[in-house]
C-alpha cells in the first residue's frame, strides 16, 4: 500500500471511527418507513440498476475508483442531456492493472484521480473509454495535480463535483480537495489542506488540459474538520443548464463537522472566480460573510447531490451519515432548503455481504444520464482491510447504481 492509499483508506477508517463514536454504526439512520414518502407526497420505488453497475466491471486499464461526479460535455443538467452527447465522468482515487480469472495480477497501481467519457448515454461498455497522465518514464500519473500558490511539496487532490461553465468559455470548473500525508504518522496519517477550483479546457481532448487552478480563501489556513469546505455537490440552476426555474446561480453545497452538516453559497457563474462575489446562506437570507454560514441539513456525506424536480422542488441525495448501508434523500422547495426530514430509499446490504469489512458510501445522482420519471444513482464500495480485501474481490472498488423511479 503506498502513502497515498493509505491516506485514503485511513480517511474511511477515521470516518468509520466518528460514526461509531456518534452511537451510529449500528443502527440505521433513521427509521425507513414508507409514510414518509406519502406525507411528503412524493411517489417513488427505487431498484438496482444491473446495467450500470455492470459498465465498470473491467479486466484490464482501469479497475477500479471512487467518487463518479459527472457532466455532460454541453453543460445541460437536464434529464436524458447525455443522449447523442459526451458525458465527462471523473474519479478520485483509481486502481490500474489487470484482472485473469478474477485473480489481481501483481504490478497494479493506485493513483489519485482519473476520468472517462462516455458517448450517448447508454451503458455500453464500447462507448466508455478512460483517460489518465502518465510520467515521462510512462507511468501511470493523476491526471489533476494541485498547483495553487498555497499547495506544498507531496500535496496531492480528492476531487469534488463540478459544472460546465457557460459564462467561461463552456469550461469545466471542478472542486479539489487538497491531502497532504502527515509523515511518520501510521494511522490516520493525513488531512485537507486546503479548498481549491480547477479550470479545465473542455474542448473534446482527453485527459483534459488544466488551465487554471486557484485556492479557494474562505477558510484557508483554519481547521478544515471545524469549518468545512465546499464542493460536496453543485446545483447549476441556470436557463442553459436547462434549470425548471432558473435563477441564473450556481449552488456550490459544503460538508462540514462530524455530523456531515451541509452548508451552501452561490454565485452568479461568470463570477465563480471573484470569491468575493460569493454569498452564503445564515439561514435566513444570503449573506457576505463566510463565518455566518448556517447548515440545511446534517448526517450526509462528504459526495452528495442535488437535483431539480420537474414540479419545481429540489432532491438532496446522500449517504446516511457518511458511509454504511443507508442512501438517503431530503425535499425543499429551493436549493438551499429548509429540507425535509430524511428519508431511507434503499440499503445496500446485498452489496457488502461477501465481506464484513465491506462498506457503502458518498451516494449522489446523475440527472444528464437519468431518463425521464426516473434518477440514476450511484454509490461507492471500499474495504477498511483494502489490500487484503481487493486481492479476494478484485472488484469491488467500483461504483454501484440504483434507479429512483417517481411520479
Amino acid at each position: 500500500m503506498n502513502a497515498r492509499h493509505c491516506a485514503a483508506i485511513c480517511n474511511l477508517m477515521l470516518l468509520a471511527a466518528i460514526i461509531n463514536m456518534a452511537g451510529c454504526a449500528h443502527r440505521p439512520i433513521y427509521h425507513p418507513v414508507a409514510l414518509s414518502a406519502k406525507n411528503l407526497s412524493f411517489d417513488f420505488t427505487v431498484a438496482p440498476a444491473p446495467e450500470w453497475s455492470s459498465l465498470f466491471i473491467r479486466k484490464e486499464g482501469w479497475f477500479g475508483g471512487d467518487g463518479i461526479f459527472s457532466v455532460s460535455k454541453n453543460g445541460s443538467e437536464k434529464e436524458n442531456a447525455a443522449d447523442n452527447n459526451e458525458m465527462i465522468i471523473w474519479f478520485s482515487d483509481t486502481m490500474l492493472g489487470s484482472i485473469v480469472n478474477d485473480s489481481l495480477q501483481p504490478g497494479y497501481t493506485m493513483i489519485n484521480n482519473s476520468m472517462a467519457v462516455l458517448k450517448n448515454g447508454e451503458p455500453n461498455k464500447s462507448n466508455l473509454s478512460f483517460y489518465w497522465d502518465t510520467t515521462q518514464n510512462g507511468k501511470p500519473q493523476s491526471i489533476f495535480i494541485p498547483q495553487t500558490p498555497a499547495t506544498k511539496p507531496g500535496d496531492y487532490y480528492w476531487l469534488g463535483d463540478g459544472f460546465v461553465n457557460h459564462q467561461k468559455n463552456n469550461d469545466l470548473y471542478i472542486f479539489g480537495y487538497r491531502i497532504a500525508n502527515i509523515p511518520g504518522k501510521a494511522v490516520f496519517g493525513f488531512k485537507e489542506t486546503g479548498n481549491t477550483l480547477v479550470i479545465a479546457a473542455n474542448n473534446g481532448k482527453y485527459p483534459l488540459h488544466i488551465k487554471k487552478q486557484l485556492d479557494i480563501p474562505f477558510f484557508k489556513n483554519r481547521d478544515v474538520d471545524s469549518t468545512g469546505s465546499f464542493g460536496a455537490g453543485v446545483l447549476v440552476n441556470t436557463r442553459q443548464a436547462g434549470a425548471v426555474n432558473p435563477d441564473d446561480y450556481v449552488y456550490v453545497y459544503g460538508v462540514r463537522g462530524k455530523s456531515k452538516q451541509v452548508m451552501v453559497a452561490r454565485v452568479r457563474t461568470g463570477d465563480i472566480e471573484s470569491f468575493e462575489q460569493w454569498r452564503f446562506w445564515d439561514g435566513k437570507e444570503w449573506n457576505k460573510d463566510v463565518n455566518n454560514i448556517q447548515p440545511v441539513a446534517d448526517r450526509a456525506s462528504n459526495e452528495l447531490s442535488v437535483t431539480a424536480l420537474p414540479d419545481g422542488r429540489y432532491l438532496m441525495v446522500f449517504q446516511g451519515d457518511g458511509l454504511g448501508r443507508y442512501v438517503g434523500i431530503r425535499l425543499a422547495n429551493t436549493p438551499y432548503g429548509p429540507f425535509s426530514d430524511p428519508i431511507t430509499i434503499y440499503d445496500t446490504s446485498e452489496d457488502l455481504k461477501g465481506s464484513t469489512q465491506l462498506f457503502s458510501y458518498n451516494a449522489k445522482a446523475h440527472p444528464a444520464l437519468s431518463k425521464k420519471g426516473k434518477l440514476l444513482i450511484s454509490y461507492n464500495i471500499n474495504a477498511f482491510d483494502f489490500d487484503k480485501e481487493i486481492k479476494k474481490f478484485p472488484h469491488l472498488y467500483r461504483p454501484r447504481f440504483i434507479e429512483l423511479r417517481y411520479k
